[in-house]
């Protein structure tokens, strides 16, 4: 992660990008290669959307190389360890989801609770 930190910085400061690389300016971008990313998918059954097609693939590939860029400068900008952060939320949503009151459900949280448990 610290690599490609560090790679993608030196790429921003010899195209002088820096300046446009704040945090604000990075989320809505990001937000910009996800709703691409979702353009994939629209329309597309469940069992359609498990593509197999060479050329599919490859640009849902480069979204999400696109994706990871500004996720990653985004975590940057803001001193925040996105590999420790996905960490932290995974232990996170163990107490908000657990396995015995949510195994097999879609619901929230909130929704999915049994009579009579509560979440710690």
């Amino acid at each position: 992660m610290e690599a490609l930190k560090q790679k993608l910085r030196e790429f921003a400061k010899a195209r002088d990008w820096d300046q446009f690389h704040s945090p604000k300016n990075l989320a809505m971008a990001l937000s910009v290669e996800v709703a691409e990313l979702v353009e994939h998918f629209q329309w597309l059954t469940q069992e359609e959307s498990y593509i197999t097609e060479p050329e599919k693939l490859e640009a849902i590939r480069q979204e999400i190389g696109d994706i990871l860029i500004y996720l990653t400068r985004l975590s940057d900008k803001l001193g925040i360890d996105p590999l420790q952060a996905s960490r932290d939320k995974i232990e996170i949503n163990g107490r908000k989801y657990p396995v015995e009151a949510v195994r097999g459900s879609a619901r929230k949280y909130n929704e999915g609770l049994k009579k009579g448990q509560t979440i710690t």
